[in-house]
């Protein structure tokens, strides 16, 4: 087995993936909506540029995504009180109910990706994970 960092991340991503993918259709979501169901339920209404910034996606891409989901009924959007040229993204009843669900699924990965670590060595890695995430995002501002 391969036993390199890029190697190991990539693998335990992909198994991520595959375990999460099938629940993905059954609750009536596509990939890259759960995350914003989660960010939305978090922190409530907010511009659709704000997602953009939270998530690093270029913001064609996230109108996209958002279309997608208000056909489906998940969000809505409506006129920002504060700045009538931007629209605030919501969830709606349905958007939060599929969430609950999604969110029930990732705990049921995370129970199995975590057996037999102790709660430091859980602490532990999600800081690890955190310090690889900041410092591919300072590597990129500095570029």
């Amino acid at each position: 087995m391969e036993k390199t960092f890029h190697m190991l991340l990539y693998r335990a991503a992909h198994a991520e993936r595959n375990y999460l993918r099938p629940y993905l259709a059954a609750i009536g979501l596509e990939v890259g909506q759960p995350k914003m169901l989660g960010y939305l339920e978090s922190n409530g209404p907010c511009r659709q540029s704000q997602l953009a910034d939270y998530f690093d996606i270029d913001s064609a891409a996230v109108s996209r995504m958002l279309d997608s989901m208000e056909k489906s009924g998940l969000i809505t959007r409506r006129p920002s009180e504060s700045n009538r040229r931007c629209n605030l993204v919501e969830l709606t009843a349905k958007g939060r109910e599929a969430y609950h669900i999604w969110k029930s699924h990732c705990q049921e990965l995370e129970d199995i990706m975590l057996q037999g670590f102790t709660p430091e060595e859980r602490t532990q890695f999600a800081s690890f994970l955190s310090r690889v995430y900041h410092n591919f995002r300072a590597e990129k501002e500095e570029k």
